[in-house]
């Protein structure tokens, strides 16, 4: 029988804003490096951000939540000048949340 994926929960945010600008810059900066720098990163990273930033502000502190209403809120965004998709953007987000907890994502950990 498979096991269900165990929650992961962020520390209740003390800094909303703060949180996000960290998120904005990995988000970018990993978005730059995956493929190649492109001027609608900075968007993506920015539109991201902010449904993260109002997701901890609404008291969101579960990961998978977190990446769902990325993943939903990024469906509206235009990414025809991208090499991304929403389902990219949320996993990255998710990825760079597990490394910030220092969790080992590697071979289903």
């Amino acid at each position: 029988m498979t096991e269900p994926i165990q929650s992961v929960t962020l520390p209740p945010s003390t800094n909303p804003k703060q949180e996000g600008e960290w998120l904005q810059a990995s988000l970018q900066k990993w978005l730059d490096t995956e493929f190649l720098p492109e001027a609608v990163n900075q968007d993506i990273a920015q539109r991201a951000s902010q449904v993260f930033v109002r997701q901890r502000m609404e008291g969101e502190n579960e990961l998978i939540p977190l990446v769902m209403a990325i993943l939903t809120e990024m469906q509206a965004f235009d990414f025809s000048k991208s090499f991304y998709s929403e389902f990219s953007v949320a996993n990255a987000v998710g990825d760079l949340l597990l490394d910030s907890l220092g969790i080992d994502r590697c071979c289903g950990a």
